[in-house]
């Protein structure tokens, strides 16, 4: 069969989507069918190459002359609405082609809506994220889970979070282009339960099924000459470890904030990628590694005590924790999105409530005292 995978970015760029895509882009090829991916250009990148047997399409789009509207150019998202430039650039590439299946996963799929009917293609939607009815994504509101959309308070809430021109347009293309995906979509596949009851799937009738992120089979086994070296000032004796972006709504403030609270705790390692707003000061014990390539990050939960997944917004499905009990290691994390379909509470870790730095204490805590 022929595949086209749709994704915003692709590695290099770094990050549980883009690794995901990659992993499913590699499996379908190893299972024989002719798979191509098609994402966003960065600079530096080439417009074309392979990745094993995939076939990497790189495009350029009207967004691309808005550069001052992104505030980190190392990852360039496609907007909620078609763009016109790629789109033409999209039907290029889709004409050689020639997909049977079109897997859309993020805003990119809706530069394919207007060419779904000319393509003949088939199109899924993996929804790994609340951006169906979100412009931020996030389904955050004033700091706690949104109750769902509503133009008026998602025009504010999106114009604090972007600034007032960019809020207001991504809501706007959010609102609008919404329903066409909807209508056009063959088949959604949200990440987890909490993904697919915010898009309001069931509610509008909408094909489904829930199909969870995944890691390959091998995802733990780490050959010695993938290893980049970076890991190599990790701590000599058990830490305990988190994997992620480095930002409030991954709850970092709340894990250093709980870590200080320890006595005689072991050391806290934090690898990740800064963001605006992330932490420039951390307690006394704590390593902080970023851009850390997959293999060694997967060598470092080997050398963990336990990890710890704290996000304050309903996380939807993220891929760390399938890494990390992969290595075996048990996980605390938030009791919220979908980290409850993955982490059995008392079994494979502990829930707690998110945001709540004294719950998170304990857990911590009960996991030190008892290995």
């Amino acid at each position: 069969m022929r595949v086209m995978l749709l994704s915003d970015m692709y590695p290099p760029v770094i990050g549980g989507i883009e690794l995901h895509v990659r992993n499913l882009a590699r499996g379908l090829s190893a299972r024989g069918h002719e798979v191509s991916v098609v994402t966003m250009h960065h600079e530096g990148q080439l417009m074309a190459e392979h990745d094993g047997g995939v076939s990497i399409h790189r495009l350029r789009g009207t967004i691309h002359r808005l550069d001052r509207a992104y505030g980190d150019m190392g990852r360039r998202y496609a907007p909620p609405v078609p763009d016109p430039g790629l789109t033409r650039s999209l039907w290029s590439v889709i004409r050689a082609a020639r997909p049977q299946v079109v897997h859309g996963h993020n805003w990119l799929t809706r530069s394919f809506l207007p060419l779904k009917g000319r393509s003949g293609a088939r199109l899924l939607a993996t929804l790994h994220d609340y951006g169906l009815v979100c412009a931020k994504r996030s389904l955050v509101y004033r700091e706690r889970t949104c109750d769902g959309p509503e133009l008026s308070k998602c025009l504010g809430c999106a114009a604090r979070h972007y600034g007032t021109a960019k809020g207001m347009a991504i809501t706007l293309g959010t609102f609008g282009s919404g329903p066409m995906e909807r209508r056009a979509v063959d088949l959604f596949m949200p990440v987890s339960n909490a993904v697919a009851s915010a898009s309001r799937l069931a509610q509008v009738g909408a094909p489904f099924e829930v199909i969870p992120n995944f890691v390959p089979d091998d995802v733990a086994v780490v050959p010695p000459r993938t290893l980049s070296g970076v890991t190599a000032g990790l701590p000599d004796r058990p830490y305990i470890l988190y994997v992620g972006a480095l930002t409030e709504h991954k709850g970092v403030p709340q894990l250093l904030a709980a870590y200080q609270r320890l006595e005689r705790a072991p050391p806290l390692v934090l690898i990740g990628t800064r963001w605006p707003g992330s932490p420039t000061s951390f307690p006394t014990g704590t390593t902080v590694l970023t851009d850390v390539p997959h293999a060694d990050v997967m060598q470092a939960w080997r050398g963990s005590l336990f990890g710890v997944i704290p996000s304050t917004f309903p996380d939807p499905c993220p891929t760390v924790a399938m890494e990390a009990m992969a290595t075996g290691r048990a996980l605390i994390a938030s009791a919220s999105g979908g980290l409850p379909d993955l982490v059995d509470d008392g079994a494979t870790g502990v829930l707690v409530p998110p945001r709540d730095v004294n719950a998170l204490t304990v857990a911590m805590k009960a996991l030190i005292d008892d290995p």
